[in-house]
């Protein structure tokens, strides 16, 4: 197997650090970038290189991305895996919340790929792996911003395949579940602080209970679940334009893409 270029954000935690940890195992180039370069520090003893990137800072993306075109004069593949999740109604969420959680899941994105793009042009060929989440197909409850990016991140992925097809270029989403990593937590977190004094606030309460449950047991799949989908996409002489790693992913896009809308708002609920 040839070894590959490959850039990872977010890979301090979760996701992005287990599949840096993999794909550096395998013998390819894994440069792992995210806010904290201090917390990077025990992948460079696994032979992965970190680097300090934030997604909402242009000349951090920039910088980033020359950093490794002067290293190593390519980028085989580019995993877009930072994101985060602010849970809240719509009604609730400011305006300033809802717009950083755009600029990091979506623009964010957007913009590393217009940078890594000329150079896998170039060498006429490459991989782009977009992190979306079953939230970009399914709406759920307090979801409502969150959905919002991921479904925007479906979108820019379809249009991308498209233009990129010609330059050799595949593009890649990966739709995992639920998976018990520190975003549910967060998410959480977020929901009660958004919720509280609200008139959402009980149903919000709900919501937090179960994400808790959820997150704080051996139901959800583990993060390894998604990081092995990466690995098959990075690997594979043709990747898949679809991987829905985790509990439940393929079932529940399939149920909403079936389901009158009033049906799948009673499930969710009743699921609360």
């Amino acid at each position: 197997m040839k070894s590959k270029v490959i850039l990872i954000t977010g890979a301090s935690s979760g996701i992005g650090y287990l599949t840096a940890l993999k794909l550096a195992a395998e013998g390819h180039r894994v440069y792992g970038a995210a806010r904290r370069l201090d917390k990077m520090e025990p992948l460079r003893e696994m032979g992965v290189m970190p680097l300090k990137l934030d997604v909402t800072d242009e000349a951090s993306m920039v910088s980033a991305v020359d950093a490794i075109l002067k290293a190593e004069n390519r980028i085989d593949v580019l995993v877009n895996n930072a994101g985060y999740g602010y849970l809240g109604a719509i009604e609730n969420v400011s305006m300033d919340e809802a717009r950083r959680q755009l600029e990091v899941n979506i623009f964010g994105l957007a913009r590393m790929t217009q940078l890594v793009l000329p150079a896998m042009r170039a060498q006429r060929g490459g991989l782009i792996v977009n992190i979306s989440s079953v939230a970009g197909k399914a709406v759920v409850l307090f979801g409502g911003w969150y959905n919002v990016s991921k479904y925007s991140v479906e979108a820019l992925s379809d249009a991308l395949r498209m233009e990129v097809k010609p330059f050799g270029i595949n593009v890649s989403i990966i739709e995992p579940s639920g998976i018990k990593t520190p975003w549910g937590l967060i998410a959480a977190d977020n929901l009660e602080a958004s919720s509280a004094g609200s008139a959402y606030e009980e149903e919000g309460k709900k919501m937090v209970r179960m994400f808790r449950r959820a997150y704080t047991s051996n139901i959800l799949s583990g993060p390894d679940r998604v990081a092995a989908s990466i690995v098959r996409a990075v690997n594979a002489r043709r990747p898949k334009l679809r991987y829905r790693p985790g509990l439940g992913a393929s079932t529940m896009i399939f149920l909403h893409a079936l389901l009158p809308a009033r049906w799948w708002d009673a499930i969710i609920r009743t699921i609360l």
